[in-house]
C-alpha cells in the first residue's frame, strides 16, 4: 500500500475538520433512541437511511421481512477506482425490556439497558450506546465528512448498517417468527442483494486492527435421567439428570482451557462456555425430569474448520462419560460459523494500520487473545477482504465502571472522534487511487 501523498493527505485533514463531537453525540442519541434488538432493526433503519440521505449520500432502506430491516448507501466515485464498504451492525444484544432480559442481565435493568440515551459529557449512555451504535455513528458521521469536504472519490464507498448482527438465533416473542434472524443474518442478506466491494472495514469494538478473528459452533448436550416423584425415590429407579448435568457442566469448564490453550495463536484464544441448562419444572419440585438440556458455545480458530471442532468436542464428551459411566447424554453441533482471516498484506488491512499509525503516531499493535466474533466472518466467508477497528473501553472517567453491560453500553465520544478518523484516513486511501495503487 502505497503511503497518501501530499494531495490526499490535503483531502483527509479537509474531512477530519469537519468531524464533530456534537454530530456523533447526535447521531449515537438518536440511535440508542430508537430501540432495535435482533429482529426488530426496521424503524431504526428507516431512520439511518433518511439520516445517510440526508448527508447526500444515494441511500436505500433495505426490508428484510416487516420487522427487520438494513441501512445502505452509496457516494459514488468516478468508476476508475475500488469501491470500499464500511459496515457496522445495528441490533443490540439485549431487549432493553424487562420482560425478557430480567433476570437474567441482573435483578433489574440498569439505565444503561434501557433504549434512552442519556448524555454525560463526553459520555453517552443507553442500550447498544458503545457497540453497536457508537461505532454505527463513527460509519456514517465518516461518510458524512468524506461527502461534504467533496474528496472526489475514483472508487465508490459504500456503507452498510446491517441487522441481526448479534450471536442469536431469533427471537420468539411480541409476535417473532424468524428463526435466521441473527448470525450475521443482515450483513448476508446485504451481500446477497448486490452491495459488493472489493474491501470492507468493520467498525467494532477495539483499538486496533485486526484481520482475523473466531468463529463459533454451539453445542446441545442432552443429559438422560429418570422421571420420577421424589416420594419414590428409594423405591424405584432413580438418576437424576439435573445432578448429572451438573458433573457435565463442571468437567466441560474444566476442559475448555485445555482447548483454549491449544488454540491460542496470532489474534486469537477461543474461548467455551456453558450458557445455559433447562430441565424440569420449576412449579413442581417434586418431581425429577427425564431430560436435562445444555448449552455450549465454542469460539474457534480461523484455522479450524467446525468438523474439527465437532471432532474435538466429540473427544471432550467422550472423555466425560467414560469418567462417569453412570451418565447417559447425546448431543448435537448446533450452529456454526467459521472463523475467517485476511492476509496480513491485503489493502484494506494495510491502509486500517496507517490510519492508526497516522492518528496513534506510533507503530501499529495488535490486540491479541481475541475470543469475541463480528459479521466480519460474514464479510469474508462471502470472498470481502475484511479489516476490522473500533474504540477503546471507557476509562476511569465513565459514568459507570466498566464491566460487560457498561463496555456495551456507554460510549466516550473522544474515542468515536478518532475511530472516525481512522475510518476517513483508511477511506481515502482506498476509495481516492487507482486501482493499479492498491
Amino acid at each position: 500500500m502505497s503511503p497518501l501523498d501530499r494531495r490526499r493527505r490535503d483531502w483527509v485533514a479537509s474531512a477530519w475538520q469537519l468531524i464533530e463531537p456534537a454530530r456523533l453525540t447526535e447521531l449515537v442519541v438518536g440511535m440508542v433512541d430508537i430501540p432495535s434488538p435482533t429482529g426488530e432493526e426496521a424503524e431504526l433503519a428507516a431512520w439511518l437511511t433518511t439520516t445517510l440521505d440526508q448527508a447526500g449520500l444515494d441511500a436505500t432502506y433495505q426490508p428484510i421481512d416487516d420487522r427487520q430491516a438494513n441501512a445502505v448507501a452509496r457516494l459514488r466515485g468516478d468508476g476508475t477506482g475500488e469501491d470500499l464498504l464500511l459496515y457496522a451492525p445495528i441490533d443490540t444484544l439485549t431487549v432493553g425490556d424487562a420482560d425478557e432480559d430480567v433476570p437474567w442481565v441482573g435483578p433489574a435493568l440498569r439505565a444503561d439497558m434501557r433504549p434512552h440515551a442519556q448524555v454525560h459529557g463526553d459520555h453517552v449512555v443507553g442500550l447498544g450506546a458503545g457497540n453497536p451504535k457508537g461505532h454505527g455513528a463513527a460509519v456514517i458521521a465518516a461518510a458524512e465528512a468524506i461527502a461534504r469536504a467533496g474528496i472526489p472519490l475514483r472508487g465508490d464507498l459504500v456503507v452498510g448498517l446491517g441487522a441481526g448482527g448479534m450471536p442469536t438465533n431469533g427471537r420468539l416473542t411480541r409476535g417473532l417468527t424468524r428463526r435466521n434472524a441473527g448470525q450475521g443474518a443482515g450483513c448476508s442478506f446485504l451481500l446477497e442483494q448486490g452491495w459488493w466491494a472489493d474491501h470492507a472495514l468493520i467498525a467494532k469494538p477495539g483499538w486496533a486492527v485486526a484481520w482475523e478473528e473466531v468463529g463459533l459452533c454451539w453445542f446441545e448436550v442432552r443429559v438422560r435421567g429418570t422421571y420420577t416423584y421424589v416420594g419414590s425415590r428409594h423405591r424405584m429407579p432413580y438418576r437424576n439428570a439435573v445432578d448429572q448435568a451438573a458433573t457435565v457442566i463442571g468437567a466441560l469448564e474444566r476442559w475448555f482451557p485445555e482447548y483454549t490453550a491449544r488454540h491460542t495463536d496470532g489474534l486469537v484464544a477461543p474461548q467455551g462456555i456453558v450458557s445455559s441448562v433447562e430441565g424440569g419444572w420449576p412449579r413442581m419440585a417434586a418431581v425429577t425430569p427425564a431430560l436435562c438440556r445444555i448449552m455450549v458455545d465454542l469460539r474457534t480458530s480461523p484455522r479450524s474448520t467446525p468438523a474439527d471442532v465437532r471432532r474435538e468436542f466429540a473427544a471432550a464428551v467422550d472423555a466425560i462419560t467414560a469418567a462417569h459411566p453412570e451418565i447417559e447424554l447425546d448431543w448435537d453441533m448446533v450452529l456454526a460459523v467459521p472463523g475467517t482471516e485476511t492476509p496480513q498484506d491485503a489493502p484494506v488491512v494495510a491502509a486500517a494500520k496507517d490510519a492508526w499509525e497516522e492518528i496513534a503516531g506510533r507503530p501499529h499493535e495488535p490486540i491479541t487473545a481475541n475470543s469475541g466474533a463480528t459479521d466480519a466472518n460474514i464479510l469474508r466467508s462471502r470472498g470481502l477482504p475484511t479489516a476490522r477497528i473500533g474504540m477503546d473501553r471507557i476509562g476511569p472517567d465513565a459514568p459507570l465502571p466498566l464491566d460487560f453491560p457498561s463496555g456495551m453500553n456507554v460510549v466516550d465520544i473522544r474515542e468515536a472522534v478518532r475511530l472516525t478518523r481512522a475510518i476517513v484516513h483508511t477511506a481515502v486511501a482506498l476509495c481516492t487511487g487507482q486501482r493499479s495503487d492498491t
